[in-house]
């Protein structure tokens, strides 16, 4: 009987290390302490230093654009004016051209003409005299609506070149 009690104690103590086993890591974590020489990566807000479609871009104007079209008009070509202007005068002003598109379409045709877009503007910034090596571009199609309306007066507003300042 005694060698039943026996195992019958280590069957019971082999049970409750068995159990023990899945808390064994979950003690609590320790935090790794911050190295003050490390340099750590800037948060998302701080990488982005104004864009023209919030109005915080020293100025510079987003530009709307026809249905279905790239092409500058009159008022598109003024605005660019003087953003080209802000441009110059801030010689170190970099910046990122989003080209938007409204909702309606497929995705690769959007994503095509809001490259267009982007690029028409940074060409006429161009030929106004900002160096092609402060302007980049990027087209999000229809994916970064400003207005997520259905109606023609929001279709306007998403038709869009954005200015996003990169660096100062």
């Amino acid at each position: 009987m005694s060698i039943s009690k026996e195992i019958f104690a280590r069957f019971i103590v082999l049970s409750v290390l068995v159990a023990m086993v899945p808390f064994a890591g979950c003690s609590k974590k320790q935090q790794a302490e911050e190295d003050p020489t490390v340099p750590t990566a800037p948060a998302v807000e701080d990488t982005v230093l104004g864009d023209s479609d919030s109005g915080k871009a020293l100025g510079l104007q987003t530009i709307n654009f026809p249905y279905d079209s790239f092409v500058l008009d009159g008022q598109a070509k003024a605005a660019l004016k003087a953003n080209a202007q802000i441009m110059n005068d801030k010689s170190s002003l970099k910046v990122q051209i989003e080209g938007h598109c409204d909702q309606r379409g497929g995705i690769q045709y959007n994503i095509a003409l809001g490259e267009k877009r982007a690029n028409s503007v940074r060409n006429y910034m161009t030929d106004l005299g900002v160096t092609a090596d402060r302007i980049t571009t990027i087209s999000y199609g229809k994916e970064r609506p400003i207005d997520p309306g259905m109606t023609e007066e929001a279709f306007g507003k998403n038709r869009r070149a954005n200015f996003v300042i990169t660096s100062r």
